[in-house]
């Protein structure tokens, strides 16, 4: 029976909050495998995730995304023996050397005849003479691949080859393809709208082939950005660890001051680019859709940096009072790290495992977005059109990039909180052995199940603010209808399941041996009987720590800009921006939170230690003297802060009762 409500999840009830104490008190050590079911299905869905990998390496290549396809089907710069299309002439040919898409008649795109060639054509070629006179001295062949270079003097030109219609513009390339230089200058271009018809055709391709382009031709500077936001991360957690009492405060006016300069000079890209396409309108000139989605994307960052500045400076004006006590607890978890060193290795682990997850998650996502069936269209080329599953499988990989990365994000959460709190409870250091080592084979072994179950907390985030949200709603409603709703099946998903999940209940599986659902109620109920003590001073800890995130973040997005922006070969830098941002503030995370980490499991066996001992010599407490004494003052302080705020609030009110 036990084991039936331990795996339904959160749901069984639980009579008193007093039958939840006592379970971090004393450090189980005969535990059994938790959360079996869950660990069941995580392991099919894993599997889920490698079929669809197999499947889409089978039928994608995307390597199309990159160099694009001609006319046969080849991939342009790749060796297409393998992959020779049957009933298609000229399919399966080795292209390597030949990266770049040449059209026969660039002014009618859409039924022109591609090939690809080794090298764009730098001048006007005018005669059949100059055409073989260029393939001769660059060994770039413009015509057929069938098409002897001999016969280049006498072979026709058309739309459909076999070679090219004259006169060939100078062209350069634009997303590996050859397009003419100063296309509106050509005469009668402009006035035939030619030129809008090769743009129109550019920008109805595939948007995420434009993206990958751009992320491929950039991936040296991503890497070596992300290097970047690892050297600010680990700064940052060696100024806290060392100067813990300077630095929170100098992180703090330097995130804000970061904060201004970067939505400053993210306005400042967005005017330029949006002044260079309105000169490019004026004067006529075609703009590609990519330059068009640029601009609109950094008025969306522009947009996004400024609110959140705005919204960092309320909180740190609403805050500024409390932040002075986040000092003291980061003192207290720099001495946990100072006998618990191996904690600060726990992130590099952290980040190699993310780095390889989401390589092989944007490895499939490239070949999954190019799983597509070749079909042979009127004019007898190949066209490649997407399955009708595809749509389905684009899901399940998002949700395991979501699912699996925070599994293993909080398998550090586990491990660190498993250590801290065993060194907590352990009264008798010398007896306390390797606390990391074993915390990580309990993992293993035992509550694999649990954190895959508390991996699922970022799929219910929304859901769970906005039942809180509607709970709250109702119950404070005097409608006897509302009320009635209020006792509903929403209210009684918040009450029973949803406010149970939260981060701090991996501490509690670490220390305890119990299934998820029972060690968030445990936590949930610490939470609530020290309401001052614990969740105030931990939002300013969970303030500064995220400030502290996004700083890195600030820092190594504004260096991505300026680099970026020098670029003249990246048409949509924004996407590489974004990524950059995302990525570093996930680096920050695996490093930063180590600290929040340490705080939020001192915290909570803070308040179990209070709960259960007295500090008499019968009941002594199992923290140290000073950290119990720091905690005592910050409650306190904490208390008589709350109890002045709101004192303040009611004065105002009284006064005109009194007259």
């Amino acid at each position: 029976m036990k084991l039936s409500l331990a795996m339904t999840g959160c749901c069984y009830p639980i009579k008193d909050a007093k039958d939840q104490k006592g379970l971090l008190s004393k450090p189980r050590r005969n535990r059994g495998c938790t959360d079996i079911l869950v660990f069941l299905v995580f392991v099919f869905f894993i599997c889920g995730l490698i079929f669809l990998g197999a499947f889409s390496i089978s039928k994608g290549d995307p390597f199309r995304l990159v160099y694009g396809t001609d006319s046969f089907g080849n991939t342009c710069d790749e060796d297409n023996s393998k992959r020779a299309i049957t009933g298609v002439s000229y399919s399966g040919r080795n292209l390597k050397g030949r990266p770049y898409l040449f059209f026969m008649n660039i002014k009618e795109p859409d039924s022109s005849m591609r090939i690809c060639v080794n090298k764009c054509p730098e001048n006007d070629i005018l005669t059949p003479r100059e055409l073989y006179d260029f393939s001769q001295q660059t060994g770039s062949l413009l015509c057929r691949y069938d098409l002897d270079l001999s016969v280049y003097v006498t072979a026709n030109g058309s739309l459909q080859g076999p070679c090219p219609v004259l006169p060939i513009h100078k062209s350069e390339s634009l997303l590996n393809w050859c397009i003419p230089r100063d296309m509106v200058e050509i005469d009668g271009w402009q006035e035939n709208n030619i030129a809008n018809n090769v743009i129109a055709y550019i920008n109805k391709s595939n948007v995420f082939q434009k993206v990958l382009r751009d992320l491929y031709a950039s991936w040296t500077v991503l890497t070596a950005l992300c290097f970047l936001a690892v050297a600010f991360s680990i700064l940052m957690v060696l100024l806290i660890r060392f100067l813990a009492s300077v630095i929170i405060w100098l992180i703090l006016t330097l995130a804000v001051l970061a904060s201004m300069a970067g939505s400053a000079f993210i306005w400042w890209t967005f005017i330029s680019n949006k002044n260079k396409l309105d000169m490019e309108e004026t004067l006529r000139v075609p703009l590609l859709e990519v330059d068009i989605n640029s601009e609109n994307s950094f008025l969306l960052f522009s947009v996004v940096s400024t609110v959140l500045t705005i919204i960092l400076l309320l909180i740190l004006v609403a805050m500024r009072k409390r932040i002075s006590h986040v000092v003291l607890l980061l003192k207290e978890a720099g001495s946990c790290v100072s006998e618990l060193p191996l904690l600060l290795l726990q992130p590099l682990w952290t980040l190699l495992l993310l780095i390889m997850f989401f390589v092989y998650w944007v490895t499939v996502l490239a070949y999954l977005s190019t799983s597509e069936t070749p079909t042979v269209n009127e004019h007898s080329y190949v066209m490649f059109t997407k399955h009708e599953t595809i749509t389905y499988f684009w899901w399940y990989h998002l949700v395991g990039l979501i699912w699996v990365s925070e599994y293993i994000i909080n398998c550090q959460s586990f491990v660190i909180s498993g250590a801290v709190a065993r060194w907590y409870f352990t009264r008798d250091k010398s007896q306390l052995g390797f606390p990391i080592l074993g915390t990580i084979g309990r993992l293993i072994v035992f509550h694999q199940g649990s954190v895959a179950f508390g991996s699922l907390l970022t799929l219910v985030k929304l859901p769970k603010m906005m039942l809180l949200f509607i709970t709250k709603k109702l119950k404070s409603c005097d409608n006897c209808c509302a009320q009635g709703c209020a006792q509903g099946c929403c209210c009684w998903c918040v009450e029973k399941c949803l406010r149970y999940i939260n981060t701090y209940a991996y501490c509690v599986v670490a220390i305890s041996g119990k299934n998820f659902c029972t060690s968030a109620k445990k936590s949930y109920y610490i939470l609530v009987s020290n309401t001052f003590k614990l969740s105030a001073m931990n939002s300013v800890c969970h303030l500064v720590m995220l400030i502290t995130k996004v700083a890195v973040m600030a820092a190594t997005t504004a260096v991505s800009v300026i680099w970026f922006k020098s670029q003249e070969d990246l048409h949509f830098y924004a996407i590489p921006v974004l990524v950059v941002a995302v990525f570093s503030y996930y680096i920050a995370h695996c490093f930063l939170s180590v600290y929040q980490l340490i705080i939020d499991a001192l915290m909570l066996c803070y308040c179990e230690d209070r709960d259960m001992n007295d500090g008499s010599l019968e009941r002594p407490f199992c923290g140290s003297k000073g950290f119990m004494i720091h905690m005592a003052e910050c409650s306190q302080a904490f208390n008589d802060l709350v109890r002045s705020q709101q004192r303040s609030s009611s004065e105002p009110e009284s006064e005109p009762a009194q007259v």
